[in-house]
């Protein structure tokens, strides 16, 4: 076959190809011609007139922050989750290690403080004197208002 002869056949397989089969209608058409001018105005600017009320981009703004927000807290708790996922023996005990250490300071200062404070404290509170009992006086007791304010009368 030579190239001429090579050439033609070309041609005529890719023509075959994308010729139109009948019935089958064209979906794209781009319209190159000039368009038309319509009267002799000169072009006038036409300004940004919508405005938008404070409450509705408030609303946005919050609803943007509140969004970014829950996405925050769902990417942590994977986070959490997956890493608790996979928690071992000795991943426990290297998390506790620090907490436990403070809580035992802290435990061991609080005793110190107390017994300190014991120690100092060690007067005698022994009353005396003479004890009277007396069974004469009469005790009026009243208990009125909301928070239970008590008066107590000794009348004798």
């Amino acid at each position: 076959m030579t190239e001429a002869d090579a050439a033609a056949t070309a041609r005529r397989i890719i023509e075959e190809a994308y010729r139109p089969e009948p019935g089958q209608m064209m979906t794209a058409y781009h319209d190159s011609s000039p368009i038309p001018a319509v009267g002799a105005a000169a072009p006038v600017l036409q300004p940004e007139s919508r405005t938008v009320p404070p409450w509705a981009s408030g609303i946005a703004v919050a609803s943007i922050g509140i969004g970014a927000g829950v996405t925050g807290i769902g990417c942590g708790a994977w986070l959490v989750l997956n890493g608790l996922s996979a928690i071992t023996l000795t991943g426990v005990l290297a998390i506790a290690a620090p907490f436990l250490g403070v809580a035992g300071v802290v435990t061991a200062v609080g005793v110190a403080v107390s017994k300190t404070k014991a120690s100092t404290s060690k007067t005698s509170h022994i009353y005396q004197g003479t004890v009277i009992n007396r069974t004469e006086v009469e005790v009026n007791a009243h208990t009125r208002g909301m928070f239970s304010r008590s008066h107590t009368e000794l009348h004798g």
